[in-house]
């Protein structure tokens, strides 16, 4: 039987007890090795040691001459010209009194300590090659312009961590290592069911009393955005033996079941009647909005029930499933979280934590967008960022600086 918490509890706390629920999900059995193209956008699996230094060998940081800088004394000396050293080459030993012309992200020759660059050099080009030459350079100290090997990161050194979210720089550090694949949480397939009688699929006429489902685009646009793979059913209606039917028939197929709508305490509230005989508690979260929320298990399979106004649903999924599948699985990358100045005063109800829509500019200041109610969807679309008021906050003065989440 399902129950009922009948005091608020805190965002952190009902956060925990998301967590608590998807941890399970995370097995070796459910990692993946992928091509590193096809990574992009996930999270690594395991921790990643650098099986090589990079850079692998000391290389030339400019264009210009490798030196033995005990050959340039103070005031500058001329030294003869040999071989030039193109990238990827490997080049002989440098001799003594000599200077090799040097392409930036070249091997620096055995004997080689300094690179003076070619705009420090008399004259300031490189002679054709095999021409006899030779070049004034003035003095260089024992490393200048030069990359040494495993000057990035050494071989053993630790490269990324397991939960790393893989973007285009740690793919690049990868190919850079020589690896070709890479190990990756397996993403989380998600049922996602919208309820209401009330409720009518956009494209369909729209009938006294009813509304266009704006919760199943809201969130599946928003769960492919952190990488789940989603399932839509259709909406559901208030029969609560119609949706308990639905779930079982696509709950084997998912890891996770996402309900909008019929959490609350009104008298057709659905998923709460569709849930009994199973491990499903409802209760409220000290949030506005989101208030009401749904958690627990429908067949052994993970459930999250989000009340049905869009506003409610989308910060349901920004405070609470978002930063778990981050933590647990590595991606979606976190939301940047910065510091902002209100562009006006606010007030919070007592004991709650506030979560309103806003556009954050580029002078550090937030513009509130709409007020503080669920259903304002146009608001919604106008923000950037979700602007966060602690609990035990009552008021807030314009200047004054909030959390706020770059959306």
């Amino acid at each position: 039987m399902h129950r009922t918490e009948t005091r608020h509890v805190s965002v952190e706390a009902h956060r925990d007890k998301v967590r608590t629920l998807l941890a399970p999900l995370r097995t070796e059995e459910r990692v993946e090795r992928l091509p590193l193209l096809e990574a992009l956008g996930r999270g690594l699996a395991a921790d990643i040691l650098a099986p090589l230094d990079l850079p692998p060998f000391a290389n030339s940081q400019m264009d210009g001459f490798a030196i033995r800088s005990a050959d340039v004394p103070e005031g500058g000396a001329e030294l003869r010209v040999v071989a030039p050293v193109p990238a990827g080459a490997a080049p002989a030993e440098l001799a003594a009194g000599t200077a090799a012309p040097i392409m930036t992200g070249a091997m620096m020759p055995a004997g080689a300590d300094a690179v003076v660059p070619i705009e420090q050099a008399v004259p300031d080009f490189f002679p054709a090659p095999g021409e006899s030459a030779t070049v004034r350079l003035p003095a260089a100290a024992s490393g200048s312009f030069v990359r040494d090997a495993g000057s990035d990161i050494r071989s053993g050194e630790p490269a990324l961590a397991a939960g790393t979210f893989l973007g285009p720089g740690q793919l690049g550090l990868l190919a850079a290592l020589g690896f070709t694949e890479v190990p990756v949480r397996a993403r989380l397939r998600v049922l996602l069911v919208t309820t209401g009688d009330e409720v009518v699929a956009p494209g369909n006429p729209l009938g006294p009393g009813k509304i266009f489902d704006s919760n199943g685009t809201l969130l599946e646009s928003s769960m492919r955005q952190a990488g789940l793979l989603v399932t839509r059913t259709g909406i559901s209606t208030d029969r609560p033996e119609e949706l308990a039917g639905l779930l079982r028939r696509h709950a084997p197929a998912v890891d996770l079941i996402v309900t909008t709508g019929g959490v609350s305490k009104g008298a057709y509230e659905v998923v709460r009647q569709a849930m009994a005989g199973h491990d499903v508690e409802f209760g409220a979260v000290a949030m506005q909005p989101g208030g009401p929320q749904g958690i627990g298990s429908f067949g052994g399979v993970p459930v999250l029930g989000f009340p049905g106004n869009p506003v409610s649903c989308l910060v349901s999924f920004e405070m609470f499933l978002r930063p778990v599948l981050t933590e647990l699985f590595g991606d979606p990358a976190p939301r940047p979280a910065v510091r902002a100045r209100l562009a006006e005063p606010l007030a919070s109800p007592p004991g709650k934590h506030q979560v309103r829509r806003g556009t954050l500019a580029s002078d550090g200041t937030v513009r509130l967008e709409g007020g503080a109610g669920s259903h304002l969807v146009h608001a919604l679309a106008l923000s950037n960022a979700l602007v966060h008021v602690p609990e035990g906050t009552a008021a807030l003065a314009a200047g004054d600086e909030v959390e706020v989440w770059i959306l």
